[in-house]
């Protein structure tokens, strides 16, 4: 089985200005995949991982120009790579391409300037996972989202400043709120409006992935872990085909990945 080359989502390039470095984050944000036919570990080019491994190269950078278009992914990944930006010691001015959803718009927070045409927007919401377990497992799951959310909020306070206060924000999240660029601009969240509107023209299916529900985001996920226990179920003979212990179970591992998007 011939392993498949992925496409790069990011992209890291040195500008034509001096001291300058454009970075295009067009896509989900992911961390490390696991290829089980393979045996070895996947990168994927959208990890904090990745990012951080490209960021080092330009240690001497003055300026970084950050071009997001995406509909969010990995709450984890997504905010090392904020912090990631924020210690960088150049000057960092965002640009809103299209849309910036979910993780991807506390990725933007990390701009000394945010830049959005009009026709572009953010949204915002708090994070969901996939939980599986007993009643006190469960009930620790929905505790811990707690504390990721009220953590993750910070970008966003930072940013907005005096114009928001954390209240407000909390019910932004919970309401799963979209934003316009008048609205980031008023919020805090966005500082200018772009000279001219950006071209949309292929942004339908990130916002048709950024309108999915959180129930129809579970039903695919469980549905996908239906298939993989078929995939991977024992064969009748255990000393040919062992059962797959909790560590190397590629169906738990396949839950701790889906959890923690945002």
């Amino acid at each position: 089985m011939p392993r498949k080359t992925k496409r790069p989502m990011w992209e890291f390039k040195q500008a034509a200005e001096p001291d300058t470095l454009e970075i295009y984050i067009y896509g989900d944000v992911e961390s490390d995949g696991y290829d089980w036919w393979w045996g070895e570990k996947i990168p994927s080019d959208t990890s904090a991982d990745h990012f951080r491994e490209e960021l080092t190269k330009h240690p001497n950078a003055k300026e970084i120009k950050l071009y997001i278009n995406s509909y969010g992914g990995d709450v984890f990944e997504g905010t090392a790579i904020y912090n990631q930006l924020r210690r960088h010691p150049a000057h960092k001015t965002v640009y809103v391409d299209g849309f910036a959803c979910s993780i991807a718009s506390v990725i933007a927070m990390a701009g000394d300037k945010v830049v959005m045409p009009r026709n572009t927007m953010m949204m915002i919401h708090n994070m969901w996972m996939y939980a599986m377990g007993n009643a006190a497992e469960l009930r620790k799951a929905a505790d811990d989202l707690d504390t990721i959310n009220a953590a993750g909020r910070q970008a966003y306070l930072q940013k907005a400043g005096d114009k928001l206060s954390e209240d407000k924000l909390i019910e932004m999240m919970d309401a799963e709120t979209w934003l316009t660029a008048e609205d980031c601009i008023e919020l805090g969240f966005a500082d200018e409006y772009a000279e001219e509107d950006a071209d949309l023209s292929k942004a339908g299916g990130i916002l048709e992935l950024a309108n999915m529900n959180i129930q129809q985001r579970l039903e695919l996920q469980k549905n996908l872990a239906a298939q993989l226990k078929q995939i991977f179920k024992p064969a009748d003979k255990p000393e040919e085909n062992p059962k797959p212990t909790e560590k190397t179970n590629p169906v738990n591992s396949l839950i701790k990945v889906l959890g923690g998007n945002f």
